[in-house]
């Protein structure tokens, strides 16, 4: 982390989600539910949990097979994605940028939630993503 104190506002806080790609993403998706028992809702499967720091508050991580064709993962070429969930997106993005961190401009911002995007030194694209806070 860019920053020693691990109390300062613009920490990760845990991983939002797991994303990949499969050129059967469908059958994939089936073979996952029938399997291993992980049921799909149309965005993915929701592992719910809490934390030691916040018990009374519920978070999920999202897993979730995307097409191949997707270009949601783009620019980057991997073939996978990791969401992690931040406390204050703001204050994260500027300590990436101080640290020189790839940022990418594109922000996606609602009443509910906040996403921002990174990319890792081998180009890979992480997602970074502020809940609503309850």
């Amino acid at each position: 982390m860019p920053s020693s104190d691990s109390d300062s506002p613009g920490r990760i806080l845990g991983i939002g989600g797991i994303f990949f790609k499969s050129g059967a993403h469908q059958q994939l998706r089936a073979w996952y539910t029938e399997k291993l028992g992980i049921e799909q809702e149309p965005h993915g499967a929701l592992f719910k949990w809490r934390s030691h720091q916040s018990p009374e508050r519920e978070h999920f991580t999202v897993w979730s097979i995307f097409p191949q064709s997707s270009t949601y993962f783009d620019p980057s070429p991997a073939q996978f994605m990791i969401n992690y969930i931040v406390d204050d997106l703001d204050a994260l993005l500027a300590k990436l940028a101080a640290s020189g961190v790839q940022i990418d401009p594109k922000r996606d911002d609602h009443d509910y939630e906040r996403f921002a995007w990174i990319y890792d030194p081998d180009g890979n694209k992480i997602e970074l993503w502020q809940p609503p806070v309850s």
